[in-house]
């Protein structure tokens, strides 16, 4: 059974930092791309950050602010957030599959964690 949990959300002031972790357990891993998605209350899906075997993408409202990185070893990714906006507030979700050509379209991936919440205050 495939298993996505989230952790390390919570509230934060505008500038500060947080650092998001995914660990995966039931499947293998190190071949899987994992993405992050953000969504706020009354807003659509977004495209935060993902990362392949390969390579790393991210959403142009967090370049230069995020950075996506893994560790096989541990089944985990995470997704360490600096200089956070009150608009980067939302639940995060990690999503992983095998084969991702878009890694940004959330419809790509089968498996998707609970989410967690980060807060930003102003």
């Amino acid at each position: 059974q495939v298993q996505l949990v989230e952790s390390g959300g919570g509230l934060v002031q505008a500038g500060g930092s947080l650092r998001l972790s995914c660990v995966a357990s039931g499947l293998p891993f190190n071949s899987y791309t994992v993405g992050w998605f953000r969504q706020a209350p009354g807003k659509e899906r977004d495209f935060v950050a993902s990362i392949s075997s390969a390579s790393t993408r991210y959403g142009d409202s967090v370049k230069g602010r995020f950075t996506i990185s893994r560790d096989n070893t541990k089944n985990t990714v995470y997704l360490q957030m600096n200089r956070l906006k009150p608009e980067d507030t939302a639940v995060y979700y990690c999503a992983a599959d095998r084969t991702v050509f878009y890694p940004e379209r959330g419809a790509q991936y089968d498996y998707w964690g609970q989410g967690t919440q980060v807060t930003v205050s102003s």
